[in-house]
């Protein structure tokens, strides 16, 4: 691996495109602590982590997590990518039903893909508008924050600056995200949210120095076998995420041989891959999303109806945990449901003469393909509910604190690994390309006399 490594610096191409991710990475890491202009970033800070400590978790905090801290500080890319991630996932279930969007995906070619991208990013920044709107409408009320008063001059001009300053840094953010994925190495966005995610690591090492102590035995309250099991837990934890995410049913089709004038076309094997997780890391963002509106609601408005169901769904609760799972069970399917559709490849397959050894083309072909991936989504659902939960196990038994316990399952570790794994895979296709080893080396057989 170390030898991979050397030989990324040999290739200029790949080590521009590297130092360009990095310096890129880093500006959006620099925008993160750029405050928006009349707002009391501390005091909006302490109001957070109060009302994440009397109600287990708010929608804000799944947006500071993708925002790497930035929500909580109220910095200029405070919405960081979400309104994008929004606009992507409604761009891609409109496509499924809207007919004139369906087909300008599937017959606009590199045309089409590129007026999708522009409404995704036209998308964007509506919704970036909308929700720097509602925020500044928000943060001018001092009744929301205990009477604390957070911002210094409340007017018309205020909201029309946070509007600019916060619909801009989204706007920003998604042209890093862009000239990321054109000009560097992996995903430009998935790479934004890493990098957000990762960010947390320096404190939660702190915590967890300052809870072993190794030079202050009496101020202990994490011991060495306890540190030991953690260590092989999340070792075991990003080993299973590994297999989950790289783990599919590959479906062999078999295409017939077609004479065309002289020549001979087709003949060829290939298989169609299932992912066990096809849906990724949405389901789960879906379903904290769901739960987490009361508890937000409830954070806002002391109102005793929305306190009691916040407190109904509180995190730790076996009524939370029993409907998180479910969710987050139907919300695979859904997704799997919405962005696979077996009656259109099917009828590919039957167009270009593929089919399945032992499967009559057309509709058999169709009903094939929904019970094998019936089959393989539940394995993969059941996995995301149990990694979903598992930092809340953890943080309990331990008795460790959250942001801890984040890193050992949960949103984080599913991003961290799945973009890690593509970013090294686009690294490795470049080493190979240019005859270098990648990162992985295949054992040589040797022959004997």
């Amino acid at each position: 691996m170390l030898a991979a490594l050397a030989n990324i610096l040999k290739v200029p191409d790949l080590r521009k495109k590297i130092f360009l991710t990095f310096g890129l990475v880093a500006v959006y890491r620099i925008g993160c602590f750029v405050p928006t202009p009349g707002i009391d970033g501390a005091a909006l800070a302490q109001f957070f982590d109060n009302i994440a400590r009397t109600t287990g978790g708010t929608l804000f905090g799944i947006m500071n997590l993708f925002s790497g801290g930035a929500m909580r500080n109220m910095t200029i890319f405070a919405l960081g990518i979400m309104p994008y991630i929004s606009s992507s996932i409604i761009m891609q279930l409109l496509t499924t039903v809207i007919p004139q969007l369906e087909r300008l995906a599937k017959e606009g070619g590199e045309e089409g893909r590129r007026k999708i991208t522009q409404y995704t990013r036209y998308g964007t920044v509506i919704l970036a508008v909308i929700q720097s709107t509602f925020i500044s409408l928000w943060l001018e009320n001092p009744a929301h924050f205990q009477g604390v008063q957070i911002v210094q001059f409340p007017g018309w001009g205020f909201r029309l600056l946070t509007v600019l300053t916060l619909a801009s840094g989204t706007a920003f953010i998604m042209w890093l995200g862009e000239q990321i994925t054109e000009y560097g190495i992996g995903n430009g966005m998935s790479l934004i949210i890493t990098a957000s995610i990762i960010s947390r690591l320096p404190t939660a090492t702190n915590q967890l120095f300052l809870l072993v102590s190794p030079f202050a035995p009496a101020r202990r309250q994490i011991d060495v076998l306890t540190l030991i099991a953690m260590v092989i837990i999340m070792v075991g934890v990003i080993v299973a995420v590994v297999v989950i995410t790289q783990g599919q049913r590959r479906i062999p089709v078999q295409y017939a041989k077609r004479i065309i004038g002289r020549k001979v076309y087709g003949g060829q094997s290939t298989y169609i891959p299932f992912r066990v997780n096809h849906a990724g890391v949405i389901p789960i963002i879906f379903a904290q999303s769901l739960l987490l509106f009361p508890a937000t609601i409830a954070g806002f408005f002391p109102n005793p109806t929305f306190q009691k169901m916040a407190n109904a769904l509180m995190k730790g609760n076996i009524l939370y945990f029993t409907m998180y799972s479910g969710l987050i069970v139907f919300f695979c399917y859904f997704y799997t449901a919405i962005t696979f559709n077996p009656v259109d490849v099917a009828d590919n397959m039957k167009k270009y003469g593929g089919f399945i050894p032992g499967v009559r083309p057309g509709k058999p072909t169709a009903s094939y393909f929904d019970r094998i991936l019936t089959r393989v989504t539940l394995p993969g659902a059941i996995f995301l509910a149990l990694i979903a939960i598992f930092p809340r196990i953890i943080s309990r038994w331990l008795n460790i604190p959250f942001l801890i316990a984040s890193f050992f399952g949960g949103t984080a570790l599913l991003i961290t690994v799945g973009v890690m794994l593509d970013t090294m895979k686009q690294i490795e296709s470049q080493l190979l390309m240019r005859h270098y080893e990648g990162f992985l080396r295949k054992g040589k057989l040797r022959s004997r006399r």
